[in-house]
């Protein structure tokens, strides 16, 4: 029981008293939504300010993006010269927004394009604990927002800028919504126009930023709510006619642009190119067998993974009560479409975490205290002490391939703060304090996740090949966007998306040859060691003598691969046409 375990006060019980004493005490006098978004920010800002720009996703949509604002087209979207036919404008409209009023395109600075995943990370664990609120009240509410919004896979997603925050974020509101008026149709609170509105709005939003995936979350729970209740009459309220206007009046306009603009074959190319090689095997070498989305909430849950147990037999034991019905018709047969995809990775499940977050929040109110006995609590004693032996393990490996002595500091303080995440808690769980774990687990574990984010990361010089590149380009006098000399650059044998973000748009991705060619025209070149013997010959055919400046040595974390890129001059580098905006990588 619940009561019987909050009596107990063991030693490690008492040293989290204090804490648990403060979040009881803010959970009464700040909004639940309110207090779950700002432990988003907390866990999230470091990394957003700090981190460099990401491969490959992270810099090829800040890239897109940043061609939007250049060129004034936002339509369609490119790659450099290449069409994007995968995912729709939305989360580039975003990011053209918060870089215009942030930054500018010319500065280049990622954490502009991050906002939207921050604000979208935010409204995750907002609309997480405003929905958990009529059900389980509102400690249940805050529980559930802070484990969402404290979990390594969307305090992660935060401060990357691609769409899987901001579909998280409009998913779970949208979910929340659903769930609200759900409840009000069997007689737990209620739901007006307003929250019929922000189903719709969140589908919209949803469908703008990556497609089918709200949709299909709504719809297959709304199935598996038909099957278990045998019938579907209170969705019928929802007012289907004007939301389905609202969707189209939000969606239609760059839906057919895009249309029209590419003559369909954005369509075609967003099937065939995205959804379809996914569906049939392991896109990109991303397959993984069914079952690893399960196994990987040890790690992406954490530090409230500790709960997952506890959340299962309740769930179980309380399937008929409103509530944990609607959880489950929003976790359950999404889950099982995301295990059966050939391929995996790890963001896809986390418009469904926040059902999860739901359910340890009603473990964790449950005044029968069902989920709670011995053996759940050993087993979320054993997930959270290995979710913080993973990532402590983590921290020193990292630090031992790729950082240096510098980083050492940072990743001891990592890989302890991780194991006390993981550790105190189990113990807590254990001494049958489970409202206490949850407040330990909170403050260690987004300690641990700043520590890696702000501390260790950054100081990873070998993973950051592409802004080590660009910053000696300045420093060697060979950046053309500061008007020394003449442009682009020609990059030959490294085509990392970082690089062309760092340098700009027009960044030449080049054969040997042609890098060759770029030299004898007057541009700088970064040559990677792999092709430094075809450029060397391609430079004596062509009688053009050019002088190595300077190195960069580090990993290509996207290929798995060392790289060694050596910056050239050209023999005569002719001034530019004209100086550039000042700029930073």
């Amino acid at each position: 029981m619940i009561r019987a375990q909050s009596a107990a006060s063991p030693a490690p019980s008492r040293a989290f008293d204090g804490l648990f004493s403060l979040l009881e005490r803010w959970s009464a006098r700040i909004p639940g939504p309110a207090a779950a978004a700002a432990l988003v920010v907390a866990a999230a800002l470091p990394g957003l300010l700090l981190l460099p720009p990401l491969d490959r996703d992270e810099s090829r949509f800040a890239q897109a993006t940043a061609q939007m604002l250049e060129t004034g087209d936002y339509v369609n979207i490119r790659y450099q010269s290449d069409p994007r036919d995968k995912k729709p404008v939305g989360i580039h409209w975003m990011q053209a927004a918060s870089v215009g009023l942030l930054s500018a395109v010319e500065r280049r600075q990622i954490w502009a394009y991050r906002i939207p995943s921050l604000l979208g990370a935010m409204a995750a664990a907002a609309a997480c604990a405003w929905g958990a609120r009529p059900f389980f009240g509102p400690r249940g509410g805050v529980f559930a927002g802070m484990a969402l919004g404290s979990s390594f896979i969307l305090s992660s997603e935060a401060f990357i800028g691609k769409t899987d925050a901001v579909l998280c974020g409009a998913v779970t509101a949208s979910m929340a919504a659903l769930g609200r008026v759900y409840g009000a149709h069997r007689g737990v609170g209620q739901a007006g126009a307003s929250v019929k509105a922000l189903f719709f709005l969140g589908q919209a939003v949803a469908i703008l930023d990556k497609g089918p995936i709200g949709p299909m979350v709504a719809g297959l729970a709304l199935a598996a709510l038909w099957i278990a209740d045998r019938g579907i009459r209170w969705a019928g309220s929802l007012g289907w006619a004007w939301g389905f206007v609202l969707i189209a009046v939000i969606v239609g306009p760059w839906a057919g642009a895009i249309t029209v603009a590419t003559d369909g074959a954005f369509w075609t190319g967003a099937v065939q190119g995205d959804l379809a090689p996914k569906l049939a095997g392991g896109h990109e070498t991303h397959g993984a067998p069914p079952g690893l989305h399960v196994i990987l909430i040890l790690l992406l849950l954490f530090p409230a993974a500790f709960l997952a147990p506890a959340a299962g037999v309740y769930a179980w034991r309380s399937r008929r009560e409103t509530p944990v019905r609607f959880a489950l018709a929003w976790l359950v047969p999404s889950w099982v479409v995301f295990e059966a995809m050939p391929t995996k990775l790890v963001h896809y499940t986390l418009p469904l975490y926040g059902a999860l977050a739901w359910l340890a929040a009603g473990a964790l109110t449950d005044p029968q205290g069902r989920g709670w006995g011995p053996r759940t609590r050993i087993a979320g004693a054993v997930l959270g002490g290995l979710g913080g032996l993973a990532y402590a393990v983590a921290a020193v490996v990292l630090c031992a391939r790729y950082g240096d002595a510098a980083a050492e500091p940072f990743a001891a303080g990592a890989a302890i703060l991780a194991l006390a995440a993981g550790a105190v808690p189990a113990v807590l769980l254990l001494r049958r304090a489970p409202r206490r774990a949850l407040a330990a687990g909170l403050v260690l574990g987004i300690c641990a996740h700043v520590a890696v984010t702000a501390g260790l990361a950054p100081r990873l010089d070998a993973l950051w090949t592409s802004a080590r590149v660009a910053r000696r380009l300045t420093r060697d006098g060979l950046d053309p966007r500061n008007g020394v000399v003449a442009g682009p650059v020609a990059v030959v044998g490294y085509a990392e998306p970082s690089l062309v973000f760092a340098l700009g748009t027009a960044t030449e991705l080049d054969s040997p040859q042609d890098g060759a060619d770029a030299m004898a025209d007057g541009q700088p070149a970064v040559v990677e060691g792999r092709q430094a013997a075809a450029f060397k010959a391609a430079l004596a055919d062509k009688k053009v003598t050019a002088q190595p400046v300077d190195e960069v040595k580090g990993f290509d974390y996207s290929s798995g691969k060392p790289v060694d890129l050596t910056i050239w001059r050209a023999p005569a580098a002719r001034p530019a046409a004209g100086p550039a905006p000042e700029t930073g990588p």
